[in-house]
């Protein structure tokens, strides 16, 4: 997913989207939160940790 595309999935400014990934400020706990559920409203499934540290997948 491109940043324009999660910053409106998310409803969020361009900025914070490009601002969290490359870690230039610290972005609301709420922003997190907002491209989290627009990722996992994409079929991005987050995981735990299970040995092999936490990840991401293609939801089934």
């Amino acid at each position: 997913m491109t940043q324009p595309k999660l910053a409106k999935s998310a409803s969020l400014g361009l900025s914070t989207v490009v601002d969290f990934e490359r870690e230039r400020r610290q972005v609301s706990d709420q922003a997190i939160a907002a491209m989290r559920a627009a990722l996992e409203g994409a079929g991005i499934e987050f995981i735990d940790t299970n040995g092999g540290g936490a990840g991401v997948r293609l939801s089934k």
